[in-house]
């Protein structure tokens, strides 16, 4: 017979372990931001310069799409084999060593740069060895993708996941801009010079810093126990054969086909700009960090609203903004009228769109089988990027058109792509989040409405709220 002291010592120990789990956790989370912001110097000093990289290594327009389309098939691939690695070994394992070996891949992506500035490599073997070992670099970060996903599953609060998640990428976006623009400036200055490859191979060894400190981040964490049970397994054959019969297998598919769409032009807004627009690296990246700062604007509210109102109403709703940027390219090459049009309709859609997405998993899928339900639904998205930027690299080069540019073409036909696909699937997804049914849902139009009266307060506000926070965990 247990005494009642003793069931009273019992519950207090139980009470003790929870409160010491959540604030592991808690520690966790925090040192997550860290990391992403270091992977973000990677990001915003390397991977954002890869095509510019290309072009100035001479790649021509269909050398851009299978740099893009192998990258994505290849390490989609990888992710199958990384869900399987998680049955074998630690994910402190894989996320240490993996992200570590991708780190290291920027010294050989940098002695590509300094082999074809002394001439020893010829613009053609230049250009398919960066393919070959870019490929490389992302099989490694593939490899731990579904690691990661299953971590952040398990550290994360439900109710608060949208509001943790709009917070980091918050943290992270304002990184990756810094760096990003302050690299133009210095790629600028570089090119006035003629040593424009040595400025990215300067560049390639900041983001080897950002990512090896990164990789040390993943040794700080705290990674709580999941039996990864094989009985849960499944193959990629099983999940393809039920994917059009189920609702999370129709929701892989809607965004395997926007990432087929989206890719077919993605590679090539790059290209349209450095080689027909002939805007100086400054301008290229303002335009691209443009979409970087509109989406700290906005992340927030929308993280707000996906846990209030649900993730599939978020997707209803930024479906009918991602199909916009494309069409409102073909209006102006101004770069202004391009930061403050198609940039803010992106920054804007993107943002919810892809938060919505990876909040969709997390409510659909049980935690022990996120990781491999992520690397077969990143395996779709991975076969459609190889897909649809392939296809647009063959229309870029070989195809002729005499009543307009190509790079308008492709956009145009990227963009009549996403809302077709978004017409079609958005009214086959259901929600899998519990939520209260008497919540007023808005519609479109009065989000957009509510979004749009102070941009540029918002946009500073959150730009200022990214910086502060960055600061604040820097001293702790």
């Amino acid at each position: 017979m247990v005494s009642v002291s003793e069931i009273k010592k019992i519950n207090d120990r139980k009470v003790i372990l929870e409160e010491s789990e959540y604030s592991k956790k808690q520690k966790s989370l925090n040192y997550s931001i860290k990391e992403g912001s270091y992977a973000s110097v990677s990001n915003g000093a390397g991977e954002q310069y890869i095509v510019p990289y290309a072009l100035a290594l001479n790649a021509n327009n269909a050398q851009i799409g299978y740099l893009s389309s192998f990258v994505g098939i290849i390490g989609a691939s990888s992710q199958l084999i990384g869900s399987k690695l998680m049955y074998k070994y630690s994910r402190k394992k894989l996320l240490v060593i993996f992200v570590t070996l991708q780190a290291s891949m920027w010294f050989v992506l940098m002695a590509l740069g300094i082999l074809f500035f002394k001439g020893i490599l010829t613009s053609l073997i230049a250009v398919t060895l960066l393919i070959l070992f870019y490929s490389i670099y992302a099989i490694f970060g593939a490899l731990v993708g579904p690691s990661w996903f299953s971590l952040m599953g398990d550290l994360t609060n439900e109710k608060e996941r949208g509001i943790y998640f709009s917070k980091r990428n918050k943290i992270n976006g304002v990184v990756a801009m810094i760096v990003a623009l302050v690299a133009s400036f210095f790629l600028d200055y570089m090119k006035s010079l003629g040593w424009v490859i040595l400025g990215f191979v300067t560049l390639f060894t900041i983001a080897a810093f950002g990512r090896f400190v990164s990789a040390w981040y993943f040794t700080k964490h705290y990674y709580p126990r999941t039996n990864f049970l094989k009985e849960n397994y499944f193959s990629f054959s099983q999940f393809i054969k039920k994917a059009p019969g189920n609702n999370f297998g129709k929701f892989a598919i809607f965004i395997g086909l926007i990432n087929l769409f989206t890719n077919f032009a993605g590679p090539f807004f790059a290209v349209y700009m450095l080689n027909e627009l002939h805007f100086s690296y400054i301008w290229f990246t303002i335009v691209n960090i443009s979409g970087t700062l509109f989406t700290i604007m906005f992340i927030p509210v929308w993280g707000r609203l996906g846990d209030k109102y649900g993730n599939r109403y978020l997707l209803k709703v930024t479906s009918f903004l991602i199909p916009l940027p494309p069409f409102l390219w073909l209006i102006s090459g101004n770069p202004l009228f391009l930061i403050f049009v198609p940039q803010l309709v992106a920054g804007l859609g993107w943002s919810g769109f892809n938060l919505a997405s990876s909040n969709f998993i997390y409510d659909a899928v049980t935690p022990e089988r996120r990781g491999i339900v992520v690397s077969y639904y990143t395996m779709i998205s991975g076969l459609a990027v190889f897909f649809g930027a392939i296809a647009g690299g063959l229309v870029a080069q070989y195809a002729h058109l005499s009543f307009m540019n190509i790079f308008l073409f492709i956009f145009l036909v990227s963009g009549i792509g996403r809302a077709i696909i978004c017409l079609i699937f958005i009214p086959l997804i259901k929600e899998v989040k519990q939520i209260d049914s008497n919540l007023k849902r808005l519609s479109v139009f009065e989000y957009i409405y509510l979004f749009t009266p102070r941009p540029i307060f918002s946009m500073w506000r959150g730009v200022k709220s990214g910086l502060s926070e960055i600061m604040s965990m820097n001293e702790k």
